[in-house]
């Protein structure tokens, strides 16, 4: 995992070198807790949110890597400014090849699209 100006520097570099669709993601940082897999650094999304003019998006599925709590991170990224989420979807995520651990049922997905339908709105007559 890279630091935050890393991050910048890399975005940087590749729109130097024309290209011009850029967005950032937040997908977790290591650390020595191992009761999940990553970190989602909530942190961050508001400091790359201040630093830059790029789209920031959150990846709660890698950030912590246990299906659970996709959700309320991916909630708490919308609500830390994130302009997007994006989750690992399985139909059968118990059969999954790779990341079944931390993948949303169909189902889920669709309550958590709701769900931040709900927060984007809660948050904007809070502004």
């Amino acid at each position: 995992a890279g630091t935050i100006d890393e991050l910048l520097y890399s975005a940087e570099y590749v729109f130097s070198n024309g290209n011009e669709k850029i967005l950032l993601c937040e997908r977790g940082i290591r650390t020595f807790e191992k009761a999940y897999r990553n970190t989602l650094d909530l942190n961050a999304v508001a400091i790359l949110k201040e630093k830059s003019h790029l789209p920031v998006i959150v990846d709660p599925s890698h950030g912590v890597g246990i299906r659970r709590f996709v959700e309320p991170m991916a909630l708490a990224g919308v609500m830390a400014g994130a302009d997007g989420v994006i989750v690992e979807i399985h139909e059968e995520p118990e059969k999954a090849i790779s990341d079944g651990q931390q993948s949303l049922t169909i189902e889920e997905a669709n309550i958590l699209y709701k769900n931040v339908r709900a927060i984007l709105k809660a948050k904007r007559q809070l502004i």
